[in-house]
């Protein structure tokens, strides 16, 4: 196994053959196929990191969706004249500390999140309390200021630090009069949403969204029209409709998400108008509004939490198996393959590099002992510094001179070789 292991650490990666090779008539059809493998094997690693940091990328994200959250409004009355009738004179008596027979009326707004169609129940999760959905609500209450000056205006903020849900809001209030309501909701969302100013909204034609889908849609926006400058590219030029928003001909890519956020506002709240009659009998069934929400999607992040889980599971037990058990037969036949293909790719280099050395060599070999000897000449100033900007070692004009050989170092150095050379002789 230990030998597999570091057969595998020193195996080969360049697989490529020479051009020179690849375009000779004879090996042209093979050489072509071989050249769409490595194409092919190329695509397939770039797909799979491509694939890779897709995944890394949606894990660091929260995945989002738009769900519908289906609002109730109802509500229910207590000691009017119609129900005091029905009561055989019981009602008559009136009790001001308790409020017993006191015409009254209650107002009731709660709501809950619809459940996915064909939704698995092992992706079920519990549902959220409908507060958690709410950052702000009014209640309007157009009643008669005369008979009615106080309590028309109802507000619930969300309060600050550990709160228990709920889930829903009830008002009661005094009263036999016919009451109009107007309910005024400021939702949660998640990513945060956005009102997109007028100007911004109708080039690229959205109204709402989070911030980063706003620098999204205007990034495409730009690619869509060519607004990036063809040489410095982190500049966007302006078109027609983008320069009074832009403020002139052109910026830099790094200001649009400070561009963006001068053209985002608070959301308009969702506003609900409810009427109902004291007098009468309410109705057996609340009224209804479904409102579209986006949350962050629960399915979708188990999901991948337990795929993550599996894979770094399935990773640390393949890491186990490799180190206790040796290569099955297919992983180990790849493997000597891949091996084979990388020591003939290069054995190809090297009888390519060969043939050109002896063919020079063939066609004139005066010329080519010339060059190849000027070549040795300058490998040889490279190994030992010798130049312009070295300063002071071995120089061209210095071995020119005999008095060169007969410094004191040269006897020396000559001794040294020539022992070294009889001493490698068997």
């Amino acid at each position: 196994m230990e030998g597999v292991k570091s057969a595998k650490r020193r195996k080969l990666t360049d697989k490529s053959i020479p051009n020179a090779l690849a375009q000779m008539p004879d090996f042209a059809q093979e050489s072509q196929m071989y050249q769409n493998l490595l194409e092919m094997e190329k695509k397939l690693d770039w797909t799979m990191t491509r694939k890779r940091v897709e995944v890394q990328d949606a894990l660091a994200r929260n995945p989002t969706t738009a769900r519908t959250l289906r609002v109730f409004v109802s509500h229910t009355v207590s000691g009017q004249p119609w129900q005091v009738g029905e009561g055989d004179g019981e009602g008559d008596t009136v009790n001001f500390e308790t409020g017993q027979g006191i015409p009254a009326w209650s107002l009731k707004v709660e709501g809950r999140l619809l459940e996915l169609p064909n939704q698995r129940s092992r992706d079920k999760t519990p549902p959220r309390k409908f507060s958690t959905f709410i950052k702000r609500m009014i209640m309007e209450l157009d009643r008669d200021p005369h008979l009615y000056p106080d309590g028309n205006i109802v507000e619930w903020p969300r309060p600050q630090g550990v709160q228990p849900p709920l889930d829903g809001f009830t008002i009661r209030r005094m009263g036999d009069q016919p009451t109009r309501v107007r309910i005024l909701m400021h939702l949660e969302h998640t990513p945060e949403q956005y009102k997109v100013s007028p100007d911004l909204a109708y080039v690229l034609g959205i109204k709402e969204e989070s911030r980063i889908g706003v620098i999204q849609t205007l990034w495409n926006y730009i690619k869509l029209n060519g607004l990036q400058d063809k040489v410095d590219r982190r500049r966007i030029k302006a078109d027609d409709y983008l320069r009074p928003i832009f403020g002139g001909d052109s910026i830099v890519f790094q200001q649009l998400p400070e561009l963006v956020n001068r053209h985002l506002m608070p959301p308009d709240p969702i506003i609900l108008y409810y009427t109902f009659n004291p007098g009468v009998p309410p109705p057996e069934r609340p009224t209804a509004w479904d409102i579209e929400v986006k949350m962050e999607d629960t399915t979708v992040k188990n999901r991948m939490a337990v795929i993550v889980q599996s894979s770094k599971e399935s990773v640390q037990d393949l890491g186990k198996l490799d180190e206790e058990v040796c290569y099955s037969n297919m992983l180990r036949q790849f493997d000597l393959k891949y091996s084979q293909i990388s020591l003939l790719a290069q054995s190809l280099h090297n009888a390519h590099t060969k043939r050109v050395f002896l063919q020079s060599f063939a066609e004139d070999p005066a010329r080519f002992i010339q060059t190849w000897l000027e070549s040795q000449s300058r490998d040889l100033e490279s190994v030992l510094g010798s130049g312009p900007s070295e300063g002071a070692t071995i120089r061209a004009e210095e071995l020119r001179r005999s008095d060169f050989f007969r410094l004191p170092w040269v006897e020396e150095a000559v001794a040294i070789q020539e022992g070294m050379r009889l001493a490698s002789k068997p």
